[in-house]
């Protein structure tokens, strides 16, 4: 018998410790929308943070910016317009998005991130990034209120992309220098004289 009871008892602890399934999307740096989900109630509990619907797992997003180029990460709240969210990056605080007014499961309602991202009602963030590699994730920071149970929704879903360009190097901003002074300096012979 207590060859049974150690037995699972040693089931049970490599099941607690096992790593929880998560899922990883590669973010491309073309300027589409990527969906996230937040669902406190959806198994596995993973509380406020960001979900893959598809199975409830927490879900991050990863990306590199190269050497020589600036990424620029917006993410929006989408659904019912209230939510705000804490963006992470590799598990630390990269920033939050926008404040707005707590909404209620009456207010507006946008699952287009576009529309949505130029709607005040909704929260949004723009975040400059550096070269570098990325594992954003994110949290619900502020939820819309459930009218009838009068608590926290806590289910949501939202957005981001990614867009990348090139910096300008020290070759391209000595040229773009001359070429405003030589700019000026043609501004200056054209004025008439005052003293004249």
């Amino acid at each position: 018998m207590n060859k049974h009871m150690m037995a699972a008892a040693l089931a049970v602890a490599a099941a607690i410790a096992a790593p929880a399934h998560a899922t990883t999307v590669a973010l491309p740096a073309d300027g589409s929308w990527h969906e996230f989900n937040v669902d406190a109630a959806a198994p596995p509990a993973n509380g406020t943070g960001w979900i893959d619907y598809a199975d409830g797992s927490p879900l991050s997003f990863q990306f590199t910016i190269a050497a020589g180029t600036t990424g620029t990460l917006s993410v929006v709240d989408a659904g019912f317009a209230g939510d705000t969210f804490t963006i992470n990056n590799f598990g630390a605080t990269l920033g939050r998005t926008s404040s707005v007014a707590i909404g209620n499961v009456e207010g507006n309602v946008e699952f287009d991130f576009d529309a949505a991202f130029g709607n005040a009602a909704y929260s949004h963030g723009v975040f400059t990034l550096g070269a570098g590699t990325y594992d954003i994730s994110g949290s619900l920071l502020q939820s819309v209120q459930d009218d009838i149970a009068g608590t926290d929704l806590d289910a949501t879903n939202g957005a981001l992309r990614l867009s990348v360009s090139s910096v300008p190097g020290p070759s391209g901003i000595a040229l773009s220098l001359g070429g405003l002074a030589a700019v000026a300096l043609v501004a200056r012979r054209r004025r008439p004289n005052p003293s004249i």
